[in-house]
């Protein structure tokens, strides 16, 4: 909110000049706001710094505002009529819930409504949640959630369970129906298992995950093999790749702690064709594996793409430079996305949060040059051993983004252990693991070329190793 406005004629009119036009009676007021009524960026920077309004304002000027042609000045005609500490103007508030074309104003309307916890609007407000807008709905439910335990409010909002819009089912569903759960097996949220701290197993990832406690795990960082795009990521059939990260980000789902975030690393992926009188086939993985993330439970938060340089990437553009014919454009894919996904609680992100002690908060805090928008600008990695290493700095912000201190990261495809020598070297600990025999001895090779699995020692184990390993 500015300090400083503008009347009709040019004048600047401050914050403090309306208070004190507001201390000396409404007649001044009441003649700044005629003198403006034309400029409806005044008449909204004189509502905004109304401030405080005491039982003996006079608010008839207000009332000619509820029909001004500019939503904004409705919207803020409004929201100072809620501030009066009067029913006098309900009926004109009913009329404004129900019949503005703004919904912005609506909202507030019935915003106005519900805050002054009047139990003679309950009527009114129950009649709100059969609005078409879910935003009216969502705001109705607000003000009545003031007499939960009315058995009449109790009553209208559960019927709203199995509400069309999903925001609507989520506040229900929060406030009458919460899952509740006791598993003494659960630990404190910012404890780790001892068996899991900075270990590697040699194994399929849908069995280990099984040996593995509920709420074990902090954050998972991962890029999933691609679609027959490499030797190592051969599958019957698309359906049958799909299903195998299906399995996968199921347990997953089970193993990480409430709130928690999963972050998976993926792009489009092409399958070569057979020959020239064939086509090949292009797979929008990150698009098709949302479907089933989301429905096993895990909420999107954000899209991060990954932009690499376009050297780095195989040429598809070079034929259609050529001849420059529509229908032939194939642009170089020089992104892969990170989607960002959390799993589905009814608490907050402060809730997550406020687990630490203030000494591992201000420790985790995250430095300055941190990236401030969801492209990503990082080359790529790989070496002889593993063809698509995870760069560092992609790791590390990932890390230091989305997770604390001492939490547990795990990467179910550990590949050549990138996720882990990061983690570790933010001093978080890590979880991986790693199918293919030839990655997981690539990663104890990195024992001796670093020193970061030498303090707290690294342990490589098979799969009996860790199941023998668990107390």
């Amino acid at each position: 909110m500015e300090n400083i406005g503008f009347t009709s004629d040019g004048c600047l009119i401050s914050k403090e000049y309306i208070k004190e036009l507001k201390q000396n009676g409404n007649g001044d007021l009441t003649a700044l706001v005629n003198q403006n009524y034309t400029n409806s960026n005044s008449l909204v920077f004189i509502l905004e710094n109304l401030g405080y309004i005491p039982a003996s304002f006079d608010s008839r000027w207000i009332i000619d505002l509820l029909s001004y042609k500019n939503e904004n000045v409705r919207f803020w005609a409004v929201k100072t009529i809620g501030k009066l500490e009067t029913d006098e103007y309900l009926d004109r508030l009913y009329k404004i819930a129900s019949e503005d074309e703004s919904t912005k104003v609506r909202r507030e309307a019935v915003s106005a409504v519900g805050r002054m916890r009047e139990k003679g609007n309950i009527p009114f407000l129950k009649k709100t949640l059969l609005d078409s807008d879910p935003k009216i709905v969502c705001q109705a439910i607000r003000g009545l959630l003031i007499f939960k335990g009315d058995e009449v409010v109790d009553s209208a909002l559960k019927e709203l369970v199995d509400h069309e819009n999903e925001m609507v089912r989520s506040v229900i569903l929060k406030e009458y129906f919460p899952k509740t759960k006791i598993d003494k097996k659960t630990i404190h949220h910012t404890e780790i298992h001892q068996f899991l701290k900075n270990v590697i197993v040699n194994g399929d990832v849908r069995d280990v995950l099984k040996l593995i406690p509920e709420e074990s795990v902090h954050l998972t960082f991962t890029s999933p093999p691609y679609y027959n795009a490499r030797d190592y990521s051969i599958y019957p059939s698309y359906e049958a790749y799909m299903k195998f990260l299906e399995e996968v980000f199921y347990e997953t789902y089970r193993v990480t702690k409430e709130g928690r975030f999963l972050i998976v690393n993926t792009s489009p992926i092409i399958v070569p064709r057979i020959s020239r009188s064939h086509s090949s086939k292009r797979y929008p993985i990150p698009f098709d594996l949302h479907y089933y993330l989301v429905k096993m439970g895990w909420e999107f938060i954000d899209d991060i793409v990954w932009e690499k340089p376009e050297y780095s990437v195989k040429n598809r553009i070079g034929g259609f430079q050529q001849h420059r014919k529509p229908l032939a454009y194939k642009p170089n894919s020089v992104t892969e996305y990170l989607m960002v996904y959390r799993k589905q609680t009814d608490k907050l992100i402060d809730w997550n949060i406020h687990q630490y002690n203030d000494e591992i908060v201000n420790a985790s805090k995250v430095a300055d040059g941190y990236e401030s928008t969801n492209v990503w600008k990082i080359c790529p990695k790989s070496d002889k051993i593993h063809s698509a290493i995870f760069p560092v700095d992609l790791c590390r912000r990932v890390v230091e983004y989305y997770s604390y201190k001492g939490d547990l990261v795990f990467d179910p495809f550990g590949g050549s252990g990138t996720l882990g020598r990061t983690a570790k070297s933010l001093g978080r600990h890590f979880f991986l693991t790693e199918k293919e025999t030839k990655y997981f001895e690539y990663m104890k090779t990195f024992q001796s070329k670093d020193n970061l699995f030498d303090n707290d020692v690294t342990k490589f184990l098979t799969l009996e190793q860790f199941k023998n390993s668990i107390l």
